[in-house]
Formats: C-alpha cells, sequence, structure tokens
C-alpha cells in the first residue's frame, strides 16, 4: 500500500472499530465458490496493516446467499449503515464494490454517510476517503459499474432463455403427465396410469363443466391423482394422494396439456418489502407460443374452449361474468338472463313462498355501484315454467337419443373410474413384490436390516390390501346405481315429460339441459313480461306473460270460492257455509281451512249481500215486527217458534230467525197462553211457579 494511502488513516479512525462485510449472492455461491469466501475473510489482514487489533475487526456476514440488488433482507448491509451513521466504524472493507451493494441508491446513500462519519472505505483495489472529491468520483464510477454489470449479466441470460424458448428448446419443469426423453424432448409419461389419471380429469370436466365437479367425482369415487416432488432428496418422484382443486385449474389452464409449448405465462415482481409475487398474463403477452410442439392429451381447440367455460364461472371475473356452472338451487335459468333494460346479466335472489323456494331474477348493477334502485325485479317462477315448457318441446323428438347418449356416458365414466383403480392396485402390488425382494435377500442374521425391511413389507402390503379393498367397495356401489340409472333411462326415454317431473331428477341436471339448448333470455317487465329465449341452434321465441302477482294478491280468495259462497248465503248462514266449503275441498287464499269468522270477513271484504238483507228482500218479518203486527209480545213470537206454531229461517248462527207474513189463520193470543198452561201442567211439583212465586 502507498505512503499516500497510508496517510489517510488518522488516529481517530484508529480509535474506531474496523468492518469487514462478506457477502455472496446465493446459497449454491456459498457452497461451490468458496475462493471468493477466503479472499473476502482474508481483507483482515489489510485492516492489521492498517493499525487496527484484531479485537477492532467486526466481521458482518450474515447476508450469505442474498442478492445485492435491493436492502430488502439484508440485515447485516442495514447493521453496517447503522453503525456508520452512529460514528462506529473507522473503516469499511469489502472485496469489491458489488459485495456491499448492487443498486446505485445503496450505495450512494452509504457513501454520503461515510462522508459525514469521516469513515473510509477500502475494497481489494485501494483505500478511499470519500470526503475527497477524487476518491467519491472513483467510487461513484464503481457503483455505477457493478449495477450495469448486473443488468448485462442479466440481459445475457435472459436473451439465451428467450432465443432457447422461441425455438421450442427451453427445458421447463413439465406438469403430471409429461416427462422428458433422452434428447430432452417433451413427451407423454411412460406411467400407463398417469396418462390415464390426467386424462380423465380432461374427460370429466368436459362432462361435468366444473372443476369443483371433477374434485367431488374423485373423491366419491376413491381416486387419487399424482403430483410430482419438486426439491429435496425425493426430486422428481411421484406421490399420489387425494386430487385437489388447484390441481385441477393447473391441468385444465396448462396450454402444454394442448400439445402447446408456451413461455411468459407469469411474470415474477418484487414488492418494496423485497417480496416475491407471480402474476398470470393474459395471453396476448406470452412470449412464447408454439402450438402442436408435441402430443396432447387434448387439442388447442378444447383446450381454447376449456378456458372459455373457465372463465364463464370464474365468479372472480367482476360484474358481466357469463353463466356459472350448474348449481342446485331452484331457478332453472341461473347465469343465462339478462337484462331487457340495460343488458347486464341478472343475479337471483331466492325467498320462501309458502314454504316453497321460488327464485326471483334482479338486476343489481346499478344499486350496487351507484346506490340508485334497482333496474328491473322479476319473479322467477312464472317465466321458468314457460321456458321449461318451451325446452320440453324443443327436446321431445330427441328424448330417446339423448337419454342414450347419457346412458353410455355414465356407463364410459364408471368403466374408467375402475380401470384407474386397477391401476392403483397394480402399482401398491409392484412395491409389494419389490419389498418382498428386498426382505428375502438379506441376511437373516442382520437383525437390524431384515426387521426394517420386514416393517416395509408390511406396510406394502396393507397398501395393497386398501387399495383391493376399496376397488370392491366401488364395485358394489356402482353396479346397483348404474343399473338403475339404465333401467330408469330406457322406461322413460319416450317419455321426456315425466324424466322432467321426475321429482329424483335433480335440479342441476335440468339446468344442463336448458343450458344445451338455451343461449341466453332476456327479460324486459312493462304492463306485461316479454322473454325473449335464444336458443343454441340459432332459433329464437319471443314468449308474453302476464305480470305475476305480487304482495297481498297472491292470498287472495279465488274467484271460484267467493262465488260459492255467494250462492250459499241464499241457504245457509255463515258456519254452515264453511263446513259445505271444507267437505268439497275448497280452501282460502292462504290454503288454510274455512270457519265461520273466515267466511264473514270474505262476504264484508267483497260486499256481498247477507243473508239477513237476502231474506229481507224476500219480505220477511223480524220477531218485532211480527210480534206487533199480531198485537203479541216478542217472547210469545219466540215461543211460538219454538213450539212449531210459527215457521222461521235461521240469518245467523246464533238461532235468530227472520218470520213470513203471517197466513189467513195465525196463531190466536190465548194458544199462547193455552201453550204457557200446558207447560205448567207438565213441570214436575217440586219445580217453583216462578212467575206465582209459590213452591
Amino acid at each position: 500500500m502507498s505512503v499516500e494511502q497510508a496517510g489517510k488513516v488518522t488516529a481517530d479512525h484508529l480509535r474506531r472499530d474496523a468492518y469487514l462485510y462478506v457477502r455472496q449472492s446465493s446459497l449454491k455461491q456459498v457452497v461451490n465458490n468458496s475462493e471468493s469466501t477466503q479472499r473476502q475473510y482474508a481483507l483482515r489482514g489489510r485492516a492489521v496493516a492498517l493499525g487496527w487489533t484484531d479485537s477492532q475487526i467486526i466481521v458482518i456476514d450474515t447476508d450469505q446467499g442474498r442478492s445485492g440488488s435491493s436492502t430488502a433482507g439484508r440485515d447485516g448491509f442495514q447493521h453496517l449503515v447503522a453503525e456508520v451513521s452512529m460514528g462506529h466504524a473507522g473503516i469499511v472493507l469489502g472485496l469489491e464494490v458489488s459485495r456491499l451493494a448492487r443498486n446505485n441508491t445503496d450505495w450512494h446513500r452509504l457513501l454520503e454517510i461515510c462522508a459525514l462519519s469521516g469513515t473510509l472505505i477500502l475494497d481489494e483495489d485501494g483505500l478511499y476517503d470519500p470526503r475527497t472529491f477524487n476518491d467519491r468520483l472513483v467510487l461513484g464510477l464503481k457503483g455505477t459499474m457493478s449495477e450495469a454489470e448486473l443488468h448485462l449479466l442479466a440481459a445475457r441470460l435472459r436473451g439465451g432463455q428467450l432465443a432457447k424458448a422461441r425455438r421450442g428448446e427451453l427445458k421447463q419443469g413439465l406438469p403430471v403427465g409429461y416427462v422428458h426423453d433422452y434428447a430432452d424432448r417433451i413427451v407423454k409419461d411412460p406411467d400407463a396410469s398417469v396418462r390415464a389419471v390426467v386424462e380423465h380429469v380432461l374427460t370429466l370436466f368436459s362432462a361435468i363443466g366444473s372443476a369443483r365437479g371433477v374434485v367431488k367425482t374423485f373423491a366419491a369415487g376413491r381416486l387419487t391423482f399424482p403430483s410430482r416432488i419438486r426439491t429435496g432428496p425425493r426430486k422428481g418422484e411421484l406421490v399420489w394422494g387425494p386430487l385437489k382443486h388447484w390441481q385441477v385449474l393447473n391441468v385444465l389452464h396448462n396450454p402444454l396439456y394442448a400439445g402447446a409449448f408456451c413461455y411468459g405465462r407469469r411474470k415474477v415482481e418484487r414488492s418494496p418489502d423485497g417480496r416475491t409475487h407471480i402474476r398470470l398474463l393474459p395471453r396476448e403477452q406470452w412470449d412464447t407460443l408454439i402450438q402442436d410442439h408435441h402430443e396432447g392429451y387434448v387439442t388447442f381447440a378444447r383446450w381454447e374452449s376449456n378456458q372459455t367455460a373457465l372463465a364463464a364461472q370464474a365468479a372472480s371475473r367482476g360484474l358481466e361474468r357469463t353463466a356459472t356452472a350448474p348449481r342446485e338451487g331452484s331457478a332453472l335459468l341461473q347465469g343465462l338472463v339478462i337484462c331487457g333494460r340495460c343488458g347486464r346479466r341478472m343475479t337471483i335472489a331466492y325467498h320462501l313462498r309458502q314454504d316453497r323456494e321460488v327464485s326471483d331474477y334482479r338486476c343489481m348493477t346499478h344499486a350496487i355501484q351507484n346506490g340508485g334502485k334497482v333496474c328491473q325485479r322479476i319473479p322467477g317462477p312464472g317465466i321458468e315454467q314457460a321456458v321449461a315448457t318451451l325446452l320440453l318441446e324443443e327436446l321431445t323428438p330427441l328424448a330417446v337419443e339423448a337419454a342414450l347418449k347419457v346412458t353410455d356416458r355414465l356407463a364410459a365414466q364408471a368403466a374408467e373410474a375402475d380401470r384407474l383403480r386397477s391401476t392403483h392396485l397394480q402399482r401398491a402390488q409392484h412395491r409389494a413384490d419389490l419389498a418382498k425382494r428386498r426382505y428375502l435377500a438379506v441376511d437373516p442374521d442382520n437383525r437390524l436390516v431384515a426387521d426394517s425391511l420386514e416393517a416395509d413389507w408390511n406396510a406394502a402390503l396393507r397398501d395393497v390390501a386398501a387399495a383391493r379393498k376399496d376397488i370392491e367397495h366401488a364395485r358394489t356401489e356402482a353396479e346397483p346405481v348404474n343399473e338403475a340409472l339404465r333401467e330408469k333411462l330406457a322406461h322413460l326415454a319416450g317419455d321426456v315429460h315425466r324424466l322432467w317431473h321426475d321429482p329424483d331428477t335433480p335440479m342441476r341436471e335440468r339446468k344442463r339441459i336448458a343450458r344445451l339448448l338455451i343461449t341466453d333470455v332476456t327479460l324486459t317487465k312493462a304492463e306485461r313480461i316479454t322473454a325473449q329465449v335464444r336458443l343454441s341452434a340459432g332459433r329464437h321465441h319471443t314468449l308474453d306473460l302476464p305480470l305475476p302477482l305480487g304482495g297481498g294478491k297472491l292470498w287472495q280468495t279465488p274467484k271460484s270460492v267467493v262465488a260459492a259462497i255467494d250462492t250459499l248465503l241464499a241457504d245457509h248462514t255463515d258456519a254452515e257455509i264453511a263446513d259445505i266449503l271444507n267437505q268439497r275441498g275448497l280452501t282460502s287464499g292462504k290454503g288454510l281451512p274455512f270457519h265461520r269468522l273466515l267466511v264473514r270477513d270474505i262476504r264484508q271484504d267483497y260486499q256481498l249481500t247477507s243473508r239477513f238483507d237476502r231474506l229481507r228482500d224476500r219480505g220477511l218479518l223480524t220477531a218485532y215486527e211480527l210480534a206487533e203486527l199480531l198485537d203479541v209480545s216478542v217472547p210469545t213470537i219466540w215461543k211460538w217458534h219454538r213450539a212449531g206454531l210459527l215457521e222461521g229461517e235461521k240469518y245467523n248462527d246464533k238461532n235468530a230467525c227472520l218470520y213470513p207474513q203471517p197466513g189467513p189463520n195465525p196463531p190466536h193470543v190465548q194458544q199462547g197462553v193455552r201453550l204457557d198452561h200446558r207447560r205448567q201442567q207438565q213441570r214436575p211439583q217440586s219445580e217453583p211457579d216462578r212467575r206465582s212465586g209459590a213452591v
């Protein structure tokens, strides 16, 4: 070291500590590039030569295996900056500028702090004082070159990757179902069971139309799916387990399964906190897409249709998403209805009506986004019934063919599932045979090894027994169900109406039938409801429907019942009318049986002429009017009526009566007296005479 450089070290510097910063960019470099690490630790001798003692030299090597492109995650560098800013450091040692920082922001911040605190910087080329112009200029150039070097290295590597990718020769990690051959070409996995299970996933999605439905089918059939271990001592090994939803999505989204080579589907981004995030790019931003690159499990056209179906079902695609997968709700037109006013998709709301779940179709976009009113709210039962009738008319000529196709598809799926279980049993049997050969090949006297191999053999045998049990259980459950379905479809194939209205037919299946024929349904509500049904074959139908009754109108008494009450009032009281209506099996608007008060309320609400008024219109007299006409008391009229001397007609349920005009020979007043005298004679002697007070 020159005298000029040594003169930069003062007593003030020597009173402070010397900080040696050691870093390698990756763990692989730490393991393999040990010479660089030794050279960095050897800078301790340079510090001793300048006058620092061993006890003053502090080594910071906690950032081993971390990149210098950012301070995020580099606790050692942050500790170094803190010590320098507090004036604890007399000198900072690093093999080269790139060890301290690979970006100008961190590097120049360190230079500023070193200049303020009077800290020297030493690298393999020399000793620098950031307070002097020339040294600061040199250090600034070195930092710029270090950052530019990192960019050039990354650009060179990136260019090589892109060149190989655009030729379709870049070797990448492959998903389950594909491997590299001896020439690094992409080929299907030689394991027939792996190929079969991947094909089964794609076939099930084509039939079911839902990734979650594929997972449920695998779980119900106790089928397994392979995954490849990416790291660790078992890297590259396949392990079998229950199928997960994300695995189905990976199979469906990856164009590799369609025989296409792609590069640039994902973009790696770093957040300010140093964390790495992977963002999926749209297809138009992919760098490379080469169709027919290798043998695929599906055609590229089929893969594109799967992407369209998945995008349509994704609930996270915004308010304008298209039809979702059929679900269990009672709404037949779920995901198919478009608002005739604004053109947006209409959502579904369910509620109970008379203990039955019914649907409403609502256009809520404006209400949600702008806080305005609901664009349209249309009850669903009437529309669904009209559309179902239209569908049945369209389906009738094709009923037999459709039923046979469904039967064949169910049988094919069951056979494929059984074949996959058989391959799983074959794998388990192969592992058991291998464990058996290992156990038989070991020296019996070596008990430590023999016991371990025997345990492995027993575990493999248990796996074989479990796989065989799963096959037997699945076949026992599947055979009766499949046979019952076949017989049922054969019986109902010619009668699509019975198949549609069969209570055992799930609502999800009715929705699938509807989606095969319907593209969308546009609803407009005015004085009437207009439903424009657009069919998949290009035909259009317009349905004109009346507005459904809402609110209390749904509970109104049927007109036929009101008419029956009006007719019966001529000869019966309210209680008698209620009994007659119940005997006829009629109910109120709410479906309840009739009683006296309910008949009275209906009579009053509909302003029906009461029985009293009807009898008065026929000229019948009240008891007071008849008593005045006959010159007797009202109780006498009542007594005559009870004795049968006068006829009367009841006008209420309290036995109150109206009486006809008296004839030419009305009862005489003495008849009333003699009647009273006769009743008095018939009374027992012990009964007191209330009129005379005698006993």
